[in-house]
């Protein structure tokens, strides 16, 4: 990994958990300021030492990225969760043939930068 790149990742890294110690639940409750700050910090953890051996730049450029949406989208909606995809038309087909790769292919196209982490549902 690149200096710079290191130094890029690791301010990142600080940023998230600068914002969930300042993190106030839309809600005013307590008991749900406290869960989402675990939240943040637990996804901010799993995430980070999951890609923490990756060495192409490539994809240390798109964890960025996706991290720095899922930031922005967290912190303009007040809402630390992962934001509903977009299921395509005819987005359950049968559990066999054609149609069944075309429509996961067209799910995988349709998957926001911001959830490129998180497994299909």
């Amino acid at each position: 990994m690149i200096a710079s790149t290191r130094r890029t990742v690791l301010s990142l890294y600080m940023r998230v958990f600068r914002i969930a110690r300042t993190w106030q639940a839309q809600s005013g409750v307590p008991g749900d300021t406290e869960t989402e700050r675990k939240y943040i910090l637990q996804e901010a953890r799993t995430l980070f030492r999951q890609n923490q051996q990756l060495t192409d730049q490539d994809s240390i450029k798109k964890c960025l990225e996706e991290c720095e949406a899922r930031l922005e989208i967290g912190l303009h909606y007040r809402n630390p969760y992962p934001r509903a995809t977009y299921l395509p038309p005819l987005g359950l087909a049968t559990q066999k043939g054609r149609k069944l790769r075309a429509q996961q292919r067209l799910r995988k196209q349709a998957k926001p930068i911001y959830l490129q982490s998180h497994d299909e549902t």
